[in-house]
Order: C-alpha cells, then structure tokens, then sequence
C-alpha cells in the first residue's frame, strides 16, 4: 500500500511543483516495511505508484 504525503512545496519561477511520495516496500532481507521517499512532480505521481 502506498500514500502521497500532501506537502507541496513551493513553486519558484520556471520550478515545477513537487510533492513528496512514500511508499511502503518489504525488504528482501529481513522481510520488515520499510518506507521509502521520494520527491516528485505533481504531474508524475501516478507513474511514480504505479512501478513496482
């Protein structure tokens, strides 16, 4: 299961507007959650969750 944080950060001049992803991965090694994160464009968070 994934989530999309709602933090925005804020857009500069000619800056595209990123939000921050976490997703929750197993690990191979211990078996546990982890949770990675990543910034992203607000355009490409779809894409981002869809990857496995």
């Amino acid at each position: 299961m994934a989530k999309k944080a709602v933090a925005t950060f804020a857009a500069k001049a000619g800056a595209k507007s990123m939000v921050k992803c976490i997703r929750m991965e197993k690990s191979p090694k211990t078996g546990a959650y982890v949770f990675t994160e990543h910034l992203v464009e607000a355009e490409k968070t779809k894409e981002y969750f869809s990857k496995k």
